[in-house]
């Protein structure tokens, strides 16, 4: 059903793959879009280790729920920052992609446990997120990728 990786010395482990969700902050969530039109969402995260699902938060109506309730299908894309060998001016980027469904998260009390999680990737400053979760915490409609497979490679820019 997925593809295997046609450049396969890249691959890097499942191990660094969870690793790289669980560092990162931000990615690019596609979904399918209107009249067909690939969509592409910058936005922040959360992994969870529990479960192992990609969770994210945002509003209740708009481009992106539209495109989720006409397909389900969505692929996640992160990289991290990279690092240079001693003596190279070339990056090596981690990158890894998630294919799988996403749906809405129908509890409240576990959309509140997300919200959390995505702000304690930010800040520990415990009066904020008390106030963002009080306050956006209405408002919020969190979102879970279930993923299907996961897959990650190891880029060197030269």
């Amino acid at each position: 059903m997925f593809r295997t990786m046609r450049r396969f010395k890249q691959q890097i482990s499942q191990e660094e793959c969870i690793q790289v969700l669980k560092e990162q902050k931000r990615g690019v969530l596609s979904l399918l879009g209107e009249d067909g039109y690939p969509y592409g969402i910058p936005i922040d995260y959360w992994y969870s280790e529990k479960d192992g699902k990609i969770y994210f938060h945002g509003a209740k109506e708009g481009h992106k729920i539209d495109a989720i309730r006409g397909c389900d299908k969505a692929s996640f894309c992160i990289y991290d920052e990279g690092y240079r060998k001693p003596g190279e001016w070339a990056l090596n980027i981690r990158s890894v992609i998630a294919f799988g469904r996403i749906r809405p998260v129908e509890d409240h009390e576990k959309s509140m446990q997300i919200c959390e999680a995505l702000c304690r990737k930010f800040t520990e400053d415990e009066e904020y997120i008390r106030h963002e979760i009080e306050h956006a915490g209405p408002r919020v409609l969190c979102l879970e990728l279930v993923p299907e497979h996961i897959t990650g490679k190891l880029v060197n820019e030269s």
